[in-house]
């Protein structure tokens, strides 16, 4: 999966998106897999993943999956790859498989989130408005230090990357974008200071 469709006008860095009183946005139920299946099918180009395959991720991480709810309506879902140091390399080296990535290049419960793949936004409507929440929800200890990436598949996606704070990132993964936590971003730098050349391994930190 990639990135979905929908308007989106406001530009907002993607941690100071507001958090919309209209659209709840909470981890999803195993119950309700299908159903996203079923719209990020409808909705997002190029998906392959069947619901059997997106059940398996999700029993894997419950947390990587997020749904959109307005007045007790399903308008949209989100979900993630909480990648690990591994799975980071790979995806710069375009080693991993976004259609069917392996689990050892995913963080478990007890280990560090090195980055935050995107792999789908699927809404209707309104349902984009829940963005704000889903950024909340990156928030959290565990995934705060990490910087979020994702690969658009719609001129829609492209355009909410543009208006969010992503930007195209150097890497042999096609079409990558990124977007750099704000606590993450290196200082401006000042009058006599020195700022020391990092190699591309040396990039994701």
């Amino acid at each position: 999966m990639s990135m979905e469709r929908g308007s989106f006008a406001a530009r907002h860095d993607f941690d100071a998106l507001p958090l919309s009183p209209d659209v709840d946005v909470c981890c999803a139920q195993f119950s309700q897999i299908a159903a996203l299946s079923d719209m990020a099918h409808r909705l997002v180009p190029g998906v392959q993943i069947g619901a059997s395959d997106l059940a398996r991720y999700f029993t894997f991480d419950p947390q990587s999956i997020l749904t959109f709810s307005r007045k007790g309506n399903l308008v949209g879902g989100m979900a993630f790859l909480f990648l690990n140091d591994r799975g980071h390399d790979a995806l710069l080296l375009d080693d991993l498989c976004l259609t069917a990535p392996d689990t050892r290049h995913l963080a478990s419960a007890g280990e560090e989130v090195s980055a935050i793949y995107i792999w789908a936004i699927a809404a209707t409507g309104r349902g984009i408005a829940g963005l704000g929440k889903a950024a909340a929800h990156l928030r959290q200890q565990r995934f705060r230090s990490a910087d979020c990436y994702a690969q658009p598949s719609t001129s829609a996606g492209r355009d909410i990357m543009k208006a969010t704070g992503f930007r195209p990132v150097p890497s042999f993964q096609p079409d990558l974008w990124c977007y750099e936590r704000p606590w993450n971003r290196t200082p401006m730098r000042m009058p006599g200071s020195i700022i020391q050349a990092r190699s591309f391994v040396d990039a994701r930190h």
